[in-house]
C-alpha cells in the first residue's frame, strides 16, 4: 500500500481523504493556500505546506508550487480529490513523470474524456446511447443554426471543454440560439481557454442518473450502482440519492452495462462517473458525461454498497486488488446526500462569513463529511459548499424521514446557508414520491 499521500485539494474532500489514509496508517501531507491556514483539513493531516495566496490559480492550481510540496515532503503520492487538477490530464503526466503516483484514472482516459464532442464520439462508437447532436464543434454561429435546425428545437448549447454544470444554455428557437451561442463560446473562452460549443438534443422533463465505476488493477472496470442527481440549481446538484426512485431493474441492469462499456471504452482505471440524462416517459437513456474522478456524492454510494471508495481509489493506484470483489457487492438500503452550501437557500447566491456557531447531527444512520468546524471563516474564493449531509436507511421512505430530521438538528450561524431550502425540499409531495426531475427546484420558487 501506499505510505505517504500528498491531498492537492482542500475543505471536505481533504478532510475525506486524510480520515481513509489515517486509517490505513498512510502518512498524510496538506497543502493549503493562506486563506486555508487554519481549516479543520490542514491540522488533521500529518504534514501541512502552504503553497501560495488564497488565488486557486496560485495555491490550489499551482502545480510547480504542488510538485514542490511533494518533493520535500516525500510524498510517495497524489490525490486530486474533485476540481482543481483532478481531471487536469497533464497534471498527470507530470505526476506520473516525476516518480510519484497519480491517484486516479490515467492521462490518456482523462484527456479522452475531458472533451465532450470527442466523448460523445467515443461513446456512441462503444455502443453508448448518446443523444443526437453535433459530432464535432460547431465552428461559428451559422454552423450551429444549421446544426440545430437538423437536430430540432429546443436545443442545449454546450462548452465543449466544460463541466461541473457550467458553460450550458438553452435554445427554443433560431433568436435564442444566436443569443446563447455567443454568451456559451465567450464563457468557455474565459473559463476554460477553449470557445468550442457543441449543439445537442434538449429534453424538456429529463431526469440526471449516473453510475458509478470503478476500473480494477487487474484491468476490469465494475458498475456499483446508479445515483439519482436532478434535484439542481444551475445546472449544478444539490441532492443525490441512491438508488434512483426512477430506476427499474431491467433499466438498471441497461445503464449499468453501458457505464462499463464506456470505461472500458478508454482503458478506464480508479474511481469515475458515467453521468447520463433519463426521459422518464420512455425509459431511454443517454450518455451526458464521464467525470474522471471521485465524485462529490460518492458518499451515497460507500453507504449503499458498503465500500470506501477512497481506499479503494488508493488500492488500484498501487496496483492491489480490491479489498472485496465489486462484481459479487449488493445495494443495501436507501441513501440521501445533501449538499450543505454557504448561500441563500432562496435564489442560491453565496454567502461567505464567519462561522459562529457549528453543531452537526449525528446518530443511526447519519453521516456528515464536513470542511468546516465553528471559528472558521467561509471565504469567497472557493466554491460555497460547507459540508454533505446523508443519511441511509432501509427504505427511501425512511431515508428521507432521517434526513428531515438531521436537517432539522443542523445548526449553522454566520454566513447564509441553505439548510431552509433542503427542509421544503423534504416535504414537497413531488420529491417524497420519487417522481420528480431537474425542473423541481424551479417549480418550488
Amino acid at each position: 500500500m501506499i505510505e505517504s499521500l500528498l491531498v492537492a485539494n482542500r475543505g471536505e474532500i481533504a478532510r475525506r481523504i486524510i480520515r481513509t489514509a489515517r486509517r490505513l496508517g498512510i502518512r498524510t501531507i496538506a497543502v493549503h493556500s493562506e486563506a486555508d491556514a487554519a481549516l479543520p483539513f490542514v491540522t488533521e493531516a500529518d504534514e501541512a505546506v502552504c503553497v501560495g495566496p488564497a488565488n486557486p490559480a496560485q495555491s490550489y492550481r499551482n502545480t510547480d508550487a504542488i510538485l514542490a510540496a511533494a518533493k520535500s515532503t516525500g510524498a510517495q503520492a497524489i490525490h486530486p480529490g474533485y476540481g482543481f487538477l483532478s481531471e487536469n490530464a497533464d497534471f498527470a503526466r507530470t505526476v506520473e513523470a516525476n516518480g510519484l503516483i497519480w491517484v486516479g484514472p490515467g492521462a490518456d482516459a482523462i484527456t479522452a474524456m475531458g472533451d465532450k464532442i470527442n466523448a460523445r464520439n467515443l461513446m456512441a462508437a462503444a455502443g453508448v446511447p448518446v443523444a443526437a447532436g453535433t459530432t464535432e464543434p460547431a465552428a461559428d454561429l451559422d454552423a450551429a443554426v444549421a446544426a440545430a435546425a437538423e437536430i430540432g428545437y429546443p436545443v442545449m448549447v454546450k462548452a465543449a471543454a466544460g463541466g461541473g454544470g457550467m458553460g450550458m444554455g438553452v435554445a427554443t428557437d433560431e433568436a435564442a440560439l444566436r443569443t446563447e451561442y455567443d454568451k456559451v463560446r465567450a464563457f468557455a473562452e474565459r473559463m476554460f481557454g477553449d470557445g468550442s460549443v457543441l449543439i445537442e438534443r434538449y429534453f424538456p422533463r429529463v431526469r440526471h442518473v449516473e453510475v458509478q465505476i470503478l476500473g480494477l488493477a487487474d484491468g476490469r472496470v465494475v458498475a456499483l450502482g446508479e445515483r439519482e442527481c436532478s434535484v439542481q440549481r444551475r445546472n449544478q446538484k444539490l441532492v443525490e440519492e441512491s438508488p434512483s426512485p426512477a430506476v427499474s431493474p431491467a433499466l438498471r441492469e441497461r445503464l449499468l452495462a453501458a457505464a462499463v462499456r464506456a470505461g472500458e471504452a478508454v482503458d478506464y482505471r480508479n474511481a469515475g462517473t458515467v453521468e447520463c440524462l433519463l426521459d422518464p416517459a420512455t425509459d431511454e437513456f443517454f450518455f451526458l458525461e464521464m467525470n474522471t474522478r471521485l465524485q462529490v456524492e460518492h458518499p451515497v454510494t460507500e453507504l449503499v454498497y458498503g465500500v470506501d471508495l477512497v481506499e479503494e481509489q488508493l488500492r488500484v493506484a498501487a496496483g492491489l486488488a480490491p479489498t472485496v470483489d465489486p462484481a459479487t457487492l449488493t445495494p443495501r438500503g436507501h441513501a440521501i446526500e445533501l449538499r450543505i452550501n454557504a448561500e441563500d437557500p432562496k435564489r442560491f447566491l453565496p454567502g461567505p462569513g464567519r462561522i459562529a456557531t457549528w453543531n452537526e447531527p449525528a446518530g443511526e444512520g447519519v453521516r456528515v463529511d464536513s470542511g468546516y468546524v465553528a471559528g472558521n471563516t467561509v471565504t469567497p474564493f472557493y466554491d460555497s459548499l460547507l459540508a454533505k449531509l446523508v443519511v441511509h436507511a432501509d427504505t427511501r421512505d425512511e431515508a428521507i424521514e432521517r434526513a428531515r430530521a438531521a436537517v432539522a438538528g443542523f445548526e449553522v450561524a454566520g454566513p447564509k446557508c441553505n439548510l431552509p431550502f433542503f427542509a421544503e425540499l423534504l416535504d414537497t409531495d413531488e420529491f417524497r414520491s420519487g417522481d420528480y426531475d431537474t425542473g423541481i427546484v424551479g417549480r418550488m420558487r
